[in-house]
């Protein structure tokens, strides 16, 4: 990407993504997610505006997302951890599912055309934001037991919507564990671990699909843009460390309210996007 463009555009891409891995970083840890709703919409913007084939660009930020996503739900994990917010046994049981559902999202979203895969984004991010506003914490919280039929069929769903979208499945796994009694806390922990076996499957496949596919993307590995990658993931793991401390000192009411208000704002966004293609 970068060879075809001049000093100024390098500077200005750069100063970009630069810029977008302090919020990334800061709303993985915050909520989660992975920062994926962020970073897809950043890099789709700077591969849009660079002149890459539009064929593939979604795709692309896509990819290049999950890459990101790694090292950054390492490291939001990792202190979730230090307040006792991450559930292993959920993590296990429940994550090896999104994994396989992560397998079959990307095979789908790699034969998905880059305006079906905008659409599909900004409508299930919609439904998730809608839930979070309409939702509430209850400060008496009783866990129900996520039986086995639960696991395959939530896990693989949400493993599978997650793929077209580039993210770590927390504003998917999020819901879904607190509908099962888990405190938003409990909930964003343990997504957060969730997200890294996700952002680890995810990255592969579109790496190998994209490789498959020949695309002609400069600087990237299969449907992952290095330079993009090399640049978000200092600030992003700095920043997720940072959001994952915060979380944890706020009132659970206003982290739901936040998190709906920021996914309607992406999906409004992704929704506009579409009618341009």
């Amino acid at each position: 990407m970068l060879e075809t463009l001049d000093q100024n555009q390098i500077i200005f891409f750069v100063t970009v993504m630069a810029i977008a891995a302090v919020p990334v970083g800061f709303v993985a840890g915050l909520f989660g997610v992975g920062g994926g709703l962020i970073t897809v919409h950043v890099l789709f913007y700077i591969f849009d505006s660079a002149g890459l084939d539009r064929s593939f660009i979604m795709h692309l930020a896509v990819g290049t997302s999950f890459a990101i996503i790694i090292p950054t739900s390492f490291i939001s994990t990792m202190t979730h951890m230090k307040f006792k917010a991450v559930d292993f046994d959920i993590v296990k049981s429940f994550g090896v599912f999104v994994m396989f559902g992560i397998i079959i999202g990307t095979i789908f979203a790699a034969s998905l055309k880059t305006a079906y895969l905008i659409l599909f984004f900004s409508i299930i991010t919609m439904l998730f934001a809608f839930y979070f506003l309409i939702s509430k914490e209850n400060a008496n919280l009783v866990q129900n037991k996520m039986n086995m039929t639960h696991k395959i069929i939530l896990g693989s769903l949400s493993g599978f919507f997650a793929a077209p979208m580039g993210i770590g499945g927390g504003s998917i796994n999020v819901p879904i564990l607190k509908m099962f009694g888990y405190s938003i806390n409990q909930a964003i922990g343990s997504s957060a671990a969730i997200g890294f076996l996700v952002s680890v499957i995810g990255a592969l496949g579109f790496a190998i699909s994209g490789t498959y596919l020949d695309i002609e993307a400069p600087l990237s590995f299969g449907f992952v843009n290095i330079p993009a990658f090399l640049i978000f993931i200092p600030i992003t793991m700095l920043m997720a460390k940072i959001g994952a401390k915060v979380v944890h000192q706020i009132n659970k009411r206003i982290i739901n309210k936040l998190f709906g208000v920021f996914l309607l704002i992406i999906s409004c966004r992704l929704f506009f996007e579409y009618f341009s293609f």
